[in-house]
């Protein structure tokens, strides 16, 4: 049974940092595409980062594009989502995503397991 379970999130100041991590069970992070999503309050889910299988291609929004970084750990089977310069509008659920092809596009469609989502809220 795969499993991703996100942890890390809490409370940060405007401007601080957070790091994000993904813990993966039942599948191995080394050959799936790995993306990070979040939710506002009262809006949709959004794209933010991910990766290809081997980790070598990342892809950004450009919100988020010079601030927050995707990586991962294959000994840990594990990815991150290093978060500086946080803004108060980021604040949102933050859900890991593992996809099968192993592109790792921004594209919520193509993902075919998430986890629960970890909460991160920026304040003023």
């Amino acid at each position: 049974q795969v499993q991703l379970v996100e942890s890390g999130g809490g409370l940060v100041r405007a401007g601080g940092s957070l790091t994000l991590s993904c813990a993966a069970s039942g599948l191995t992070v080394s050959t799936y595409g790995m993306g990070w999503f979040r939710q506002a309050p009262g809006k949709e889910r959004e794209f933010v980062a991910a990766s290809g299988y081997s980790g070598g291609t990342t892809y950004y929004s450009d919100d988020v594009k010079g601030r927050f970084t995707i990586s991962r750990d294959n000994a840990k089977n594990t990815v991150y989502l290093q978060m500086n310069s946080v803004k108060p509008e980021e604040t949102a659920v933050y859900y890991c995503a593992a996809e099968r092809g192993g592109y790792g596009l921004g594209y919520e469609d193509e993902y075919d397991y998430w986890g629960q989502g970890t909460q991160v809220t920026v304040s003023s």
